[in-house]
């Protein structure tokens, strides 16, 4: 049975713990109440708002409408050939304990994206990365609801249309309600190290030659060291996307900046640290009220308990306009905002 809940806090439902209400609220858990969900809401004249993890949204206002959140569960092996399998799991699938289960499974290739909130159906969205992996690289389809159409279809790599931080998905937001997501992992690890953090913290430990688990272990480890647990801290991880610039003006800011951290990409152009931008123009720890930039990681805005939606994005707007007038970079916002 289907319960639409009405004039609901949405505190316990975003990682930034920002206080919000929703007019209705549903949680669906198949395909079925899903369907019976997006009909209500068609015959009451109610907008959607699509919710998974709640990790990569900031409320700034109530929400009127209906917020549906995904609640769906299950993971099954749909190919295994004794080398490589294809993993799928349901949207409510928190991610983390996902990529956990794959690695205890013994199943290398998400490694890098441990301890990253949020659900498996929000995942392909953002295109989730971390440490030099995309959700894209270990990609094998999903299959997605189309509200337009009201029918289902499955999306291959191609069909995304990912990008850094980016899909069709995210493109066309509002229209494809994801359902399940499939993983192409492997038995043999192809480890990616390439980010110098991962390879000094195997290295303190010992670890010469690395398996997915360590890796794991290790990213886990930095993560929680520089960035602040939700459940203690409210925030949505990465504030802003680390900005593409040319290699001209990336050139030109190394002469003004010689520890300038930026990475040389395959189309020529060089994506900065966001980070390093926030921190050097004096952001990082910065508090106002109950919203501020947190102390061990400039790129984490966060909550200290009372602080609005607005006054987060009020916050963000000003590094925004002082990152722009500094270095000539535009900083664009990750979270979904609301």
């Amino acid at each position: 049975m289907l319960q639409v809940r009405q004039d609901v806090s949405l505190k316990a439902y975003n990682s930034f713990a920002v206080e919000a209400r929703a007019s209705h609220l549903v949680e669906v858990e198949s395909d079925p109440q899903l369907v019976e969900a997006l009909g209500q809401a068609q015959a009451h004249g109610w907008p959607v708002l699509l919710l998974g993890g709640g990790s990569n949204l900031l409320l700034t206002a109530d929400v009127q409408g209906l917020v549906l959140r995904m609640a769906s569960r299950g993971i099954r092996i749909l190919v295994d050939d004794g080398q490589c399998v294809v993993v799928e799991a349901e949207a409510g699938e928190p991610w983390h304990p996902f990529v956990q289960w794959t690695l205890e499974q013994g199943f290398a290739g998400l490694e890098n994206l441990s301890l990253i909130p949020g659900t498996v159906g929000a995942a392909p969205v953002q295109n989730i990365g971390a440490y030099g992996v995309e959700l894209k690289d270990c990609f094998a389809g999903l299959t997605a609801l189309d509200r337009q159409s009201g029918e289902l279809r499955d999306f291959n790599l191609q069909d995304c249309a990912f990008a850094y931080r980016d899909s069709l998905f995210k493109r066309e937001s509002g229209r494809w309600v994801i359902l399940r997501v499939r993983f192409q992992l492997s038995r043999a690890a192809a480890l990616h190290l390439d980010y110098g953090p991962v390879r000094q913290r195997l290295a303190e430990q010992g670890i010469s030659a690395p398996t997915a688990v360590d890796v794991s272990r290790a990213i886990c480890a930095i993560r929680s060291e520089k960035l602040p647990d939700p459940a203690q801290l409210g925030n949505a991880g990465s504030f802003f996307k680390n900005p593409l610039v040319s290699a001209e003006h990336a050139q030109r800011l190394r002469q003004e900046h010689a520890d300038l951290v930026a990475y040389p990409q395959a189309d020529g152009q060089v994506k900065l640290a966001a980070g390093w931008l926030i921190e050097r123009a004096g952001w990082k720890g910065y508090r106002e009220g109950d919203a501020g930039v947190h102390r061990l990681q400039a790129l984490v805005l966060v909550n200290y308990g009372q602080a609005t939606g607005q006054e987060l994005l009020a916050l963000a707007r000003r590094i925004q306009a002082d990152i722009a007038e500094r270095f000539g970079v535009a900083l664009e916002i990750e979270p979904n905002l609301i």
